[in-house]
């Protein structure tokens, strides 16, 4: 009486076969899936300018989170008016003040100038200095540090722009994009003048250099923003034959352009005397931003950026500006 059970055990087993087919055909389907997805997102990265993606991932490795200060019910006090700039959305226009006369006005709330970072980085040629092929190029390291100390401040909420007022300060991922290929042009001349036009009252700043070239500029653009209470930080990047001098015997010197040149038949001998004048330099940047009330930093292009970027970020981003 038990074999007749066995023939039925057999098309219920045939039953299932078929159901387990179109549940390995999903299955199929959804890594087929994924991996196109892969490669879409593999190409869309690949077409990403490298100072972008470097950037992105040197942000990344800042534990972040701590940066906004936008909070609901803030930023409603008034800070003043200010002429309408190029890059300001028309929605800004206080109509009722501009109606006094041909100008038109934008009204500024107090957290929101609170929340303006100006940024200048040095496109000058003598930026593109590297003493070795191993070594990134000092605008290479500038460029990088500064877009990644303005992605963070993006996260954090802030309004990032250039000085000169090329680009205003704007909030949003698209503001990174305009950042990047404004960071990415070459200035013709060895030492390129920092720009201090267009920065907002009681803002923050970072400016990114050698700090080789003329002294006056850079004595001008800090005295101006000190006038309209703006702070910040300059940052000086050196590569390390700038810092140590290690040049021996015949050497010819000569400036990324070519407009600069001096041969010696002894270098070494010049090595102290540039020492010096390189400290004198250094103790009149800090005197200088001791008395506009900014902080001096100084990177090589030897050492990590993250290092840089980590002390920049305390610097700026915890209220000690």
């Amino acid at each position: 009486m038990s074999h007749p059970a066995a023939p039925q055990a057999a098309p219920q087993a045939a039953q299932r076969a078929p159901s387990q087919a179109p549940s390995q055909a999903r299955t199929q389907q959804s890594q087929a899936a994924a991996a196109q997805l892969r490669l879409g997102a593999e190409r869309a990265a690949s077409a990403l300018p490298p100072l972008l993606v470097q950037a992105q991932q040197l942000a990344g490795s800042v534990l972040g989170g701590e940066h906004g200060r936008r909070r609901a019910g803030m930023g409603d006090d008034f800070w003043q008016y200010r002429p309408l700039q190029q890059g300001d959305s028309r929605r800004m226009i206080d109509h009722r003040r501009s109606a006094r006369g041909d100008q038109q006005f934008v009204r500024e709330r107090e957290l929101q100038i609170a929340q303006t970072v100006h940024l200048w980085v040095d496109q000058g040629a003598s930026m593109r200095f590297a003493s070795t092929p191993a070594l990134p190029s000092k605008i290479e390291r500038a460029r990088l540090i500064g877009l990644a100390l303005s992605i963070l401040m993006l996260r954090g909420g802030e309004r990032v722009g250039l000085t000169g007022g090329s680009l205003p300060p704007r909030r949003g991922n698209l503001q990174i994009l305009r950042l990047c290929d404004a960071l990415s042009a070459d200035d013709a001349q060895d030492y390129a003048p920092p720009e201090d036009r267009a920065m907002a009252p009681q803002a923050r700043a970072l400016f990114i250099s050698d700090f080789l070239g003329p002294f006056e500029p850079l004595e001008r653009a800090l005295s101006k923003a000190a006038d309209r209470g703006v702070h910040g930080v300059l940052l000086q990047v050196l590569d390390p034959a700038e810092e140590r001098f290690p040049f021996v015997g015949r050497t010819r010197f000569e400036s990324v352009t070519g407009a600069l040149s001096h041969e010696t038949l002894k270098a070494a001998s010049l090595r102290q005397q540039y020492l010096d004048r390189l400290a004198e330099r250094r103790d009149a940047l800090d005197h200088l931003c001791r008395t506009a009330g900014w902080h001096l930093g100084q990177h090589h292009s030897d050492t990590p950026a993250l290092s840089a970027l980590m002390w920049l970020y305390h610097t700026m981003d915890r209220g000690q500006l």
